[in-house]
């Protein structure tokens, strides 16, 4: 995608504020499948990257003495795609339920929405369920 400066943007990850990097990089590949990929540490502040099998990448950040902001107005969500939401939310080791899956006709998916252990919504989307 181009705009008016002649730049090529492409994504290359999402960053999250945690509590605890290598608690969150344990949650995201046993509970989602990610693989661990690269950390590095700036400062107080440790870096962790989680990647999904085509290589999108989400960085885990913390910073010592620091808790993650409770307010969840810095960000929405993010959405991975399963292949089954029922079962991936009934598998998840989740730490908190925003939405039971539900059929999102308006979507063409079946979606549900779960909270990590900071309390970063994640959405699962999957196909609608055949009748």
């Amino acid at each position: 995608m181009s705009d008016d400066t002649g730049a090529d943007a492409t994504f290359l990850h999402t960053c999250l504020n945690v509590a605890d990097a290598e608690r969150a990089v344990a949650w995201y590949t046993e509970q989602l499948g990610f693989e661990a990929s690269w950390g590095f540490e700036a400062g107080d502040t440790t870096n962790r990257y989680v990647a999904d099998e085509s290589g999108v990448e989400l960085q885990l950040s913390e910073t010592a003495g620091v808790t993650p902001d409770e307010s969840g107005d810095r960000w929405d969500h993010f959405a991975v795609k399963v292949d089954d939401v029922d079962a991936a939310f009934a598998d998840i080791d989740h730490h908190g339920v925003v939405q039971e899956p539900e059929d999102n006709d308006t979507a063409g998916a079946r979606t549900a929405f779960v909270e990590d252990p900071d309390g970063h919504v994640i959405e699962l989307v999957g196909p609608l369920a055949e009748e």
